[in-house]
């Protein structure tokens, strides 16, 4: 059950859901009663495909542009697409960054980046984040 709560919490976070899981896997490493592998494995999971859900629904956002409701301008798009393009995929590696990793993922979908490309850089990065909270628990 801890790890489906754990898997939950880090799905949410990465969506644009204002969540958070860092706490939740906090709780989980001090009862020392879990696999720290599981955990890890489970955060990254969950976290990793929360990400994709914003990429999909970046993708079919697309379908909309050209509607008079839709909130972004044929112009600012140009803008954003300009922005990501100059960094490319390496800005995906932000992808962890509280308030700004989880609309990154969304613009790549938005954009139509490679499914495959974005999948490898959010997983080195969400892996990376649960690594380092991992190393920096086990310090104290």
């Amino acid at each position: 059950m801890s790890y489906a709560l754990l898997f939950i919490s880090a799905f949410g976070a990465a969506t644009l859901l204002p969540l958070q899981s860092e706490g939740v896997l906090l709780a989980l490493l001090a009862g020392g009663s879990h696999s720290v592998i599981g955990l890890l494995f489970f955060a990254s999971l969950g976290n990793i495909l929360g990400s994709c859900v914003n990429w999909w629904l970046g993708f079919q956002i697309e379908h909309y542009k050209d509607k008079k409701w839709f909130p972004v301008s044929a112009q600012q798009m140009l803008k954003a697409q300009g922005i990501y393009q100059k960094y490319g995929y390496w800005s995906l590696l932000l992808s962890w960054v509280p308030i700004i990793g989880d609309p990154i993922t969304l613009i790549a979908g938005l954009l139509r980046q490679n499914f495959w490309r974005f999948l490898g850089i959010v997983s080195i990065a969400k892996v990376g984040r649960y690594l380092f909270i991992y190393a920096a628990f086990s310090m104290f």
